[in-house]
């Protein structure tokens, strides 16, 4: 089973893990024995072992760093298919050729493994072709490493693994960088991959096969301008924008899509066994890294519509009576629609800043987020809630007030039309953040999402957060700020017009609007 499935290969293996050392040359390595396979291991060497019977032919691999796509991709399988399958020929290159080195060593040692022996026994290392980024071994397979930067010459491939193109962030933020790698990867990596056989005969193998290994640093790294313009961080075989038909698999740190490959909950971590949830915290605290390289979909860097210096993190909110509270939701109707449904609170101080004081955002059904709903409105006992005109009358309005009045969960919501484009909706707010910014508590464990959406928009997949926070602009349009926190002094009157719900017109005169 092993010869032939590579689940069963890693299980009767030691990987060659860390080198025992920090010389470069470094053959001496700490090993790795697999009992249990993580579920993101799994599922990547699925789809490792759909490449090796020329089922699939292009792979791209997004996953945070320290999950050990690399080990799986670039050391274990170049190894168990250059045995598998005689004369096989496979390149790697990455973004140094130092890197490449290394993997390469790797792979080599686990080649001369005992292991790797008793299941391979007739194939050893060629003695004419050892050296760590270009070995051969007897059954005629041949390996190759190097940089894409520093070119690579001389062999063909039968299997292409593109591992880490950049180096780091720096690289990313290059634009020449950028271009220099992408057309490194076009002209000097991609045309060195033989092509897939037309021999129909022939196609059951790995022959052709391209394989991208990436953790995600800029919009415009080389995956990012293979991916569509407006992937939104879904897996499978997606038609991509160099006309070819790729396999993505992306798995964030975190669950962030009921479609996770994994059948994660949305929220939920990955690799629970190895990683503790406070692992994560110190990564999320920066949105950028944490949206780029941990949930592999960076944002831009400024953004267009809003931009990122306009979100200014406190270490510590107002005192809640100096505020003036308000919420504002976009709901969706359907728990399977791909909409999320957001329900956003934010208070305004007397020198009218506005902070956001709880957001609350998912894909579920009327039932969850109208609980969810009531819950916010009796913890902020805010004065006014935005919402859409018409959004849910029909549907789940009944429901929601009878829920409301239920739970005693009083608040007037007032409701808007959806009138113009979404960016002229969300002009109010634009404006109020951009002259006095929009503050949120440091550390906050929604802002990542949040910030990514708001960089993104109007070109991101999602615009529900700034649809619900457009809608408290308007609402805020028509309110008052908050109040200066003094001793003694007296509670504001309640604003004019505003009342928990509408009961019956206190005069029938004209086209009065006064409601008892």
């Amino acid at each position: 089973m092993a010869r032939t499935d590579i689940k069963w290969f890693v299980r009767m293996i030691e990987i060659p893990g860390a080198p025992v050392s920090d010389r470069e040359d470094e053959d001496q390595f700490h090993t790795i024995t697999v009992d249990k396979l993580a579920a993101h291991h799994e599922v990547l060497l699925d789809n490792l072992q759909q490449i090796a019977d020329g089922t699939l032919k292009r792979l791209i691999v997004i996953m945070p760093p320290g999950s050990a796509k690399s080990t799986y991709c670039s050391v274990v399988f170049p190894a168990w298919l250059m045995g598998v399958f005689a004369k096989t020929q496979v390149i790697l290159a990455c973004y140094g050729s130092d890197l490449a080195r290394k993997q390469g060593r790797r792979a080599r040692q686990l080649v001369k493994s005992k292991g790797y022996q008793a299941l391979f026994p007739n194939v050893q290392l060629s003695s004419d072709s050892a050296a760590a980024d270009e070995w051969a071994m007897t059954n005629g397979s041949e390996f190759m490493g190097g940089g894409l930067l520093s070119g690579l010459t001389g062999n063909r491939a039968d299997v292409g693994i593109c591992d880490d193109p950049i180096k780091g962030r720096a690289e990313a933020e290059s634009e020449t960088i950028r271009e220099s790698t992408k057309d490194a990867i076009r002209d000097d990596f991609d045309s060195r991959v033989k092509p897939i056989p037309v021999n129909e005969s022939e196609q059951r193998s790995p022959r052709g096969a391209k394989i991208y290994i990436t953790t995600r640093w800029h919009q415009d790294d080389p995956v990012g301008a293979i991916l569509p313009a407006n992937w939104a961080g879904e897996s499978g075989d997606i038609e991509c924008r160099d006309g070819q038909v790729w396999r993505v698999l992306c798995i964030p740190a975190q669950a962030d899509r009921a479609d996770d490959p994994l059948g994660r909950e949305i929220g939920e971590y990955l690799w629970k066994e190895w990683f503790p949830e406070a692992h994560w915290a110190p990564f999320k605290r920066n949105s950028r890294t944490w949206t780029s390289l941990y949930q592999g979909k960076p944002s831009p860097g400024d953004g267009n519509y809003f931009k990122k210096d306009w979100l200014r993190p406190v270490n510590k909110l107002p005192p809640r009576e100096t505020l003036k509270i308000y919420g504002g939701s976009d709901y969706a109707t359907t728990a399977d629609g791909g909409d999320y449904t957001v329900h956003i609170i934010v208070g305004v101080d007397p020198l009218d800043r506005i902070y956001i004081l709880d957001l609350w955002r998912a894909q579920t059904t009327s039932m969850v987020w109208v609980e969810t709903f009531c819950d916010l409105v009796k913890k902020w006992k805010p004065i006014g809630w935005a919402e859409e005109t018409g959004q849910i009358k029909a549907s789940v309005g009944p429901f929601l007030l009878e829920q409301m009045r239920k739970k005693q969960a009083y608040v007037a919501r007032e409701q808007f039309p959806t009138r113009g484009d979404k960016g002229i909706r969300a002009q109010s707010i634009r404006g109020r953040m951009e002259m006095d910014g929009l503050y949120y508590q440091d550390g906050a464990e929604w802002f990542p999402e949040f910030e990514s959406e708001l960089v993104r928009f109007p070109a991101g997949v999602h615009d529900d957060q700034v649809d619900a926070l457009g809608l408290v602009g308007q609402l805020l349009d028509r309110m008052e700020k908050g109040r200066p926190l003094t001793p003694n002094a007296p509670k504001p009157a309640q604003p004019r017009g505003t009342v928990l719900l509408p009961g019956a017109p206190v005069a029938p005169a004209g086209n009065k609007k006064s409601w008892g």
